[in-house]
């Protein structure tokens, strides 16, 4: 048998943090082609991402805007069965974001003062797609039906085209089901530095989602820098499975594929207690990779992944909290340790009927997810992602009688007697 995945057993912890490294660069390998890109960007717009189209895209566009016209036609290439399923999909995706929605939070802290929070909107909103080697049209309806329920004005899509400049007919079916009018034949560095700082044509927004490759991934990093906050940094797709032999050695082979299909530079990991059952996974995976259009991608992934053997549940969790996958699935006898004892995973996803790629299309949750062990500070994409709170405080008089004195001792105590000042003149006033 072909040794699919790299099988470790019993790791010492000590090797742990060589065993959970990402097959991705650093932010310092690509950061000087970020810069330069984004650079450009601000100082010729359109001009520059047109040459950047043309060297990464292999294509000359006569403009990146996708008009209505094309967005109407896409509908007669995509068939009526995956239209269904798009829409079944959506459905589960709103219900799932809707869900979310919180109501005003209103308290009285002491008599005469009322604080309350309330959601808003992100007005300007940027949502880049990823083209590449599969059109990730279901990454829409993860990013733009919670825009459209938290009420974003501005929903601008960034997408890059093929060699021919054309977008997936999948992509702009979807984008136009969901309400997208602002779409851009723009991928990589140069459309994340088109969204930051805006172009003749590319609107400037106020946060930008989704996920990308290595080098979206550190543009959107760099887009902080600039003023635009960003949803996470989300890069290369990741899977770590923890499983027993209960589990079914074929639903954890086809589980690892799902990820390691994405991208070469994706990894996949599996964790069990068991060597015999490590072993009919990867038969199962050597099996089900003859069969895959993918399978020279997939095969490039599984080269960074990674098989081990840790015998005891408490160290299994342990370990697997230290990696912090974006996409965790459970499959043992003991799913409910594993399920309450994670800390630090993007989406959970339990027992053997649970698959990995029902979260990235239909369930409702969002596939949009910290990677690279980001997942320790950083949530999934969810409605709050697309809205900010804003916090209101209200005194009357009695109010402002009944803290005063608190804020004029503070304020003095820290040397800010203007701070004093604001509050004693009223108080002062109320006591005539």
């Amino acid at each position: 048998m072909l040794v699919i995945m790299k099988t470790i057993i019993n790791p010492n912890q000590s090797n742990w943090s060589k065993l959970l490294q990402r097959p991705t660069q650093t932010v310092n390998d690509v950061e000087a082609t970020v810069n330069a890109v984004f650079n450009d960007v601000c100082s010729h717009g359109d001009q520059a991402i047109a040459r950047y189209t043309k060297a990464f895209d292999k294509c000359v566009l006569n403009s990146a805007v996708v008009s209505a016209s094309a967005l109407e036609k896409a509908s007669d290439f995509v068939s009526n069965d995956l239209k269904n399923a798009i829409l079944q999909a959506k459905h589960n995706i709103e219900v799932f974001h809707t869900a979310q929605k919180t109501k005003k939070v209103q308290v009285e802290t002491v008599k005469g003062v009322t604080c309350w929070q309330e959601k808003r909107a992100i007005e300007k909103v940027g949502l880049y797609i990823p083209g590449g080697t599969a059109p990730l049209f279901s990454t829409i309806l993860m990013l733009v039906i919670p825009a459209q329920i938290a009420g974003c004005k501005e929903i601008v899509l960034c997408t890059p085209p093929n060699a021919e400049g054309q977008i997936a007919n999948e992509i702009l079916y979807t984008a136009n089901v969901c309400g997208v009018t602002k779409i851009f034949k723009v991928g990589g560095i140069q459309a994340i530095a088109g969204l930051t700082f805006g172009t003749e044509t590319i609107p400037q927004v106020y946060k930008i989602f989704g996920p990308g490759n290595q080098y979206v991934t550190v543009a959107k990093q760099i887009a902080t820098k600039h003023g635009v906050a960003i949803d996470m940094p989300a890069g290369p797709s990741e899977l770590l499975i923890v499983a027993d032999d209960s589990a079914k050695a074929s639903y954890v082979a086809s589980d690892l594929l799902s990820q390691a299909e994405h991208g070469i530079d994706s990894q996949v990991v599996l964790v069990s207690d068991s060597l015999a059952f490590i072993a009919a996974v990867q038969q199962e995976i050597e099996t089900q990779l003859l069969d895959l259009p993918r399978k020279h991608i997939a095969e490039k992934a599984l080269k960074n992944s990674k098989a081990i053997v840790i015998k005891t549940a408490n160290e299994a969790l342990q370990f697997i909290n230290e990696y912090a996958p974006e996409h965790f699935i459970v499959a043992t006898r003991n799913n409910d340790f594993f399920v309450n004892g994670i800390q630090n995973a993007g989406s959970v996803f339990i027992g053997n009927f649970t698959p990995e790629s029902a979260g990235d299309y239909a369930t409702g949750t969002n596939h949009t997810l910290p990677t690279n062990g980001f997942s320790k500070a950083y949530s999934g994409v969810n409605l709050d992602s697309f809205t900010k709170a804003i916090t209101f405080q209200n005194i009357t008089e009695e109010g402002i009688l009944n803290i005063g004195n608190t804020i004029a001792l503070m304020a003095e105590a820290e040397g800010l007697h203007a701070h004093k000042n604001a509050v004693t003149l009223r108080l002062n006033d109320l006591k005539k």
